[in-house]
């Protein structure tokens, strides 16, 4: 029955995203945050969904009349930058078979960036946007926080296998990331319900935040904590709220849970914080050697037994950071700390625009949500591998668009611009040819 009904959403749908192809951007956002085809146990699950989606979206945006337009802005740049810096790695890779495998993945996934830039045309279409990303990793955030609170936190929460979010790490990051969001639409909602229904999302997003036992998660929300107090409206009432929210999912949590973060302060003794650091020692070496780095996929035993500290300790190097280090060198870190700085400053640029004109307040708040969001995923990917997730990459394309929508620019934001109005022309006499000094003069 999954299998079918996603079947009929997912197909039911194509003929309309030929006509309005931001219906597929949304569609595929769906399938990219929520991965509903990954749920299913029948043909729906090896079945390439995403492609035909995909193909449909880009026919319709080469077909069809609906609004689209690129924003061009410096991320942009720096992040085509990135990407070709990263096909250049891999011309170089180590394990070459591997690492064109992983660069395909890439491509696609920044493509799904691009596409969605050019389609993201209109504040109502940035706040739909928003809505199904907060919907699809709601889902699983209501889902592992009542699974929390039923089992007492005795059990782990993880996401759906085979996907981004699927390990209990991943899907903890993403839900930190998706808290500040919701608080966006919670803000901008008029229906009471809704805002509830929001608030609850929220806490329950937290409880299985926590309840994947996460030590990075953990990490992320403790930052993300403060910054969404530092970014938000009413300091006061935020403040005791998050405190008595955190309060409730900490006594929630059993002994081993304790036990678990307390190795945060004793990483010496436990050997999976020391194969993590064995590995980021692996891809400084690297660096250092190699200055395209190892291409994507280097992370392997005969790697390790050539730069890492401890040669026998193969790891996974859990971290966006020295992910890009040894599989890109230090200009392929460079690049990508680059896109999120600046992606930082735009966001930082759009909130003083919300603050100066009330009617761009709804600008402001996305974009101090989007900051706290990007630092939970600047926190907490320092000690995962996820680089590459679509996730960062969707929220600097939000930010971009949102900046221009904002700043009233028609180009950007896809809307032609209004003509000019034309110049008064003053009427001339019919007899001397000069104007008319009546009219000049104007009615009495």
């Amino acid at each position: 029955m999954r299998d079918i009904a996603v079947a009929l959403v997912v197909f039911g749908l194509l003929p309309f995203v030929l006509k309005r192809p931001f219906w597929g951007i949304l569609l595929l956002a769906w399938l990219g945050y929520m991965n509903p085809h990954r749920l299913c146990y029948g043909f729906m699950l090896s079945f390439p969904v995403v492609y035909v989606v995909a193909l449909t979206t880009m026919i319709g945006m080469l077909v069809s009349k609906e609004a689209k337009r690129i924003v061009w802005s410096r991320e942009m740049t720096v992040l085509v930058l990135l990407v070709v810096w990263m096909g250049l790695t891999t011309t170089q890779a180590m394990y070459s078979a591997e690492a064109w495998v992983q660069y395909q993945k890439v491509l696609k996934i920044q493509l799904l960036t691009m596409m969605t830039l050019v389609m993201l045309t209109s504040r109502e279409k940035v706040h739909a946007f928003v809505w199904v990303i907060v919907l699809s990793l709601g889902f699983y955030g209501t889902k592992g926080g009542i699974f929390t609170i039923a089992k007492g936190g005795e059990q782990r929460v993880w996401g759906p296998e085979g996907t981004f979010i699927g390990g209990n790490n991943e899907l903890a990051l993403a839900l930190v990331m998706t808290i500040p969001l919701m608080r966006y639409l919670q803000l901008h909602s008029k229906r009471r319900l809704v805002r509830l229904g929001l608030g609850a999302a929220m806490f329950l997003s937290a409880v299985s935040a926590i309840g994947s036992q996460s030590r990075g998660a953990l990490l992320a929300l403790s930052v993300m904590g403060l910054l969404f107090w530092l970014k938000g409206r009413r300091k006061l009432l935020i403040g005791v709220l998050t405190i008595a929210a955190a309060a409730v999912i900490l006594a929630l949590m059993p002994d081993a849970w304790y036990e678990r973060m307390a190795t945060i302060e004793t990483y010496q003794d436990d050997a999976s914080a020391q194969g993590r650091i064995n590995a980021w020692w692996t891809a400084w070496n690297l660096a250092k050697d190699r200055f395209m780095g190892g291409g994507f996929e280097v992370f392997k035993g005969p790697t390790f037994r050539i730069y890492a500290p401890n040669p026998e300790d193969v790891h996974d190097v859990h971290s966006i950071y020295f992910e890009m280090m040894g599989e890109h060198g230090f200009l392929g870190l460079a690049l990508f700390l680059g896109l999120l700085w600046l992606a930082w400053l735009k966001c930082s640029t759009v909130i003083k625009m919300g603050r100066k004109d009330p009617s761009k307040a709804w600008a402001g708040d996305l974009a101090a949500m989007i900051q706290v969001s990007l630092a939970g995923f600047m926190v907490g990917g320092a000690f995962l591998g996820l680089a590459y997730f679509d996730y960062p990459y969707h929220l600097i394309a939000l930010v971009v668009v949102t900046h221009a929508l904002a700043r009233g620019d028609p180009k950007s934001a896809g809307v032609p611009a209004s003509p000019a109005p034309p110049k008064p022309v003053p009427q001339r006499s019919a007899a001397a040819g000069l104007p008319n000094p009546r009219l000049a003069r104007g009615p009495k």
